[in-house]
């Protein structure tokens, strides 16, 4: 889990002014009226769609891969509302990080609590499956706040001050643990304890096998299966959902997965990619298609995406 805090006034330095400006900027924004931000939100995404190029060739050949039957024209809007998704996911991650529970529970819409509260009585731990979804640093929130018992994942971010940052505002709603650190996972998970985990990037290695995503072969993590038949664990699938204009978020729980894991990993990742690309052709804007999903099995394979990323679009 996480260490002890790094005091902030180890980042007074000039290398981290700039940083220091933003994030005045992100905690300005976040007491903003839900209006407001979403409107800014849309606004940055659209400056976002213009100023990276390399996430923008990314997203729209991923389009090109996963929905073929769509016209170019249809596959260029998705690819510009999925950078609006991600300028509204800055604006929820400021409200994730600093907004209060009074508000944050005004957005949210829960259903199904029932499915963690009956396997975490188990006592054999509770794997939260998800999939890498814009919303997910809100919804996050939403989903942990006041469960002591239920732990998140995160990954490390290079810049030690955003870090920081960062790691402040999740634990306002949930233990963390490393991404890297597997043994303290499966430790949390032993002790009937739930850990929400998203194993649906591409993955190559030993604990990975080829599978199906949008009808397309590509290497996928395991893990899901190995922690649940390492631990016992029950594993109860969530997907979270921005709803039109200022409804809100929805997160909702599923039935456990039953006979999960089987004797097949292959069948059991298998079984995992289904589930998360049902959720993702609901809402395909919403889904961080900015990360090269569709990467080749092997080093060396040619990859979807060895193409000029400046390319001009048209």
């Amino acid at each position: 889990m996480t260490s002890d805090r790094t005091p902030l006034y180890k980042f007074l330095g000039p290398r981290y002014w700039l940083l220091w400006i933003a994030l005045a900027k992100m905690r300005f924004i976040s007491i903003l009226p839900m209006a407001v931000g979403m409107a800014t939100g849309r606004t940055l995404g659209r400056i976002m769609y213009r100023i990276l190029p390399k996430r923008r060739y990314v997203a729209a050949r991923n389009i090109e891969l996963a929905y073929p039957e769509k016209s170019p024209a249809e596959q260029e809007q998705l690819v510009r509302d999925i950078f609006i998704s991600l300028g509204l996911s800055v604006i929820e991650t400021t409200w994730s990080w600093w907004a209060s529970d009074r508000r944050v529970q005004s957005m949210q819409k829960v259903e199904g609590i029932e499915y963690l509260e009956q396997a975490l009585a188990r006592g054999k731990g509770v794997i939260l499956l998800t999939g890498h979804f814009t919303t997910l640093e809100l919804t996050g929130r939403m989903l942990c706040k006041g469960r002591p018992d239920v732990f998140a994942m995160y990954r490390r971010h290079r810049n030690p001050l955003f870090q920081e940052i960062m790691r402040r505002g999740r634990e306002r709603s949930a233990p963390q643990i490393a991404k890297q650190d597997v043994r303290e996972m499966i430790r949390v998970l032993k002790r009937g304890k739930a850990v929400w985990y998203a194993p649906d990037q591409a993955f190559r290695g030993k604990m990975s096998a080829t599978a199906d995503f949008f009808g397309i072969s590509c290497p996928t993590n395991t893990a899901t299966a190995r922690m649940a038949k390492m631990t016992g664990a029950t594993v109860v699938p969530f997907l979270s959902q921005r709803l039109p204009g200022s409804q809100g978020y929805l997160v909702k729980l599923l039935p456990p997965l039953e006979d999960f894991p089987g004797e097949d990993i292959e069948q059991d990742t298998q079984r995992v990619n289904d589930l998360i690309e049902s959720w993702i052709r609901e809402v395909p804007d919403q889904y961080l298609w900015v990360h090269r999903r569709f990467k080749p099995e092997e080093e060396g394979m040619e990859s979807p995406y060895k193409v000029n990323p400046h390319k001009k679009r048209k």
